[in-house]
């Protein structure tokens, strides 16, 4: 691509005064220079407002009442001028030379190009994985036929992901119904557009902290709960776009994400009284997770083992013996030696 065009990079912030300098630093340090940084405050009540105010002409600030991501998103897209746009979380940071990364595989007829990003804790120090979890690569290419055979596909969170400004402006503005999940709104549906570049090299850092909504730092039924939601409403809205776009989807594709019936199960475990799919049963689950390792996944036959016992485990013993199951899977960080020697050994045998 032309290598003067415009990078819009999009910082939304809400009461994170104490990582927003690091994120807003890491847009204007850049080693690719064409580049507008857009910091939309949402409604802080904390310092933040001070903190973009020092920063004078080198970012566009917009200070709005708090209306949630969705309103966020909407304002510094509206504002935006550049042909790529990234939505980096203001609890997050960019690499150095992510831009200049990304500018050099861009293609104008791209959807995305999204990347792997070093997980941290709050100090910004590693915890020894990225994001996502595990070995199998970010998916590329003709994305939107995985979306449709396996309702979802291997991706990054908000700060992962450089998209077509082009093709964002059929999607512009989210919907309300979406305030909390935007960045879910904008992932299922952008892949539709064109064809998506993976690089495997992290480009930033996804920071893991207690007030980080969906990073897990702790297993809590609330937070599985929230999950499972966020899951029942992805999956409506990736139907409902295949539907307007003529595509038929399998009966069972709700049934084929691996990742989402992790959540179920684990949602049902914690407080069967509050899980928000009351038709789900244990063994049904348990079920379905094995036959989604063995039909459907990519995992290699030892992963597909070790991830049916572990549903077998979560989903048959009981609570005080599942818990730590659940905590290996979804946080890594506070793994025992011995299951973190056990995963290392699983992942050098799929290499």
């Amino acid at each position: 691509m032309d290598r003067h065009s415009l990078v819009s990079i999009i910082i939304n912030n809400y009461n994170y005064d104490r990582f927003l300098p690091e994120a807003i630093n890491s847009a204007i340090n850049q080693t690719y220079s064409h580049i507008e940084i857009i910091v939309v405050d949402d409604g802080s009540t904390d310092n933040s407002c001070d903190i973009i105010a020092g920063y004078g002409n080198r970012i566009i600030p917009i200070l709005q009442p708090n209306g949630k991501q969705a309103a966020a998103f909407n304002s510094g897209f509206a504002k935006s001028k550049g042909e790529i746009i990234i939505f980096l979380d203001s609890d997050d940071y960019l690499f150095p030379d992510a831009v200049e990364q990304i500018v050099a595989v861009w293609k104008p007829e791209l959807s995305k190009v999204h990347y792997r990003l070093k997980v941290v804790d709050t100090l910004g120090k590693s915890l020894g994985y990225s994001c996502p979890q595990g070995s199998a690569s970010l998916s590329n290419g003709e994305v939107w036929k995985i979306l449709l055979d396996k309702g979802g596909y291997v991706s990054t969170p908000t700060s992962g992901n450089a998209l077509n400004r082009r093709f964002l402006e059929n999607l512009f503005p989210i919907p309300d119904e979406y305030k909390l999940t935007a960045d879910d709104y904008l992932s299922f549906q952008i892949p539709f557009y064109g064809n998506v570049v993976a690089l495997e090299k992290p480009l930033g850092a996804y920071r893991i902290h207690d007030m980080n909504q969906w990073a897990l730092a702790t297993v809590t039924s609330s937070r599985f709960q929230r999950f499972v939601r966020h899951d029942l409403q992805n999956f409506a809205l990736l139907t409902q776009k295949a539907k307007a776009l003529g595509y038929e989807i399998p009966a069972d594709l709700e049934q084929r994400s691996i990742g989402r019936l992790w959540s179920r199960i684990i949602s049902l475990r914690l407080d069967p009284q509050k899980h928000p799919v009351p038709s789900d049963r244990t063994v049904n689950l348990i079920y379905y997770g094995i036959r989604c390792l063995w039909k459907y996944s990519d995992f290699n036959w030892q992963k597909r083992l070790f991830y049916s016992l572990w549903f077998i485990w979560v989903g048959l013993m009981p609570l005080p013996l599942a818990e730590p199951a659940m905590t290996w899977l979804y946080a890594p960080q506070y793994r025992p030696k011995l299951v973190d020697w056990t995963v290392t050994r699983i992942r050098a045998l799929v290499a």
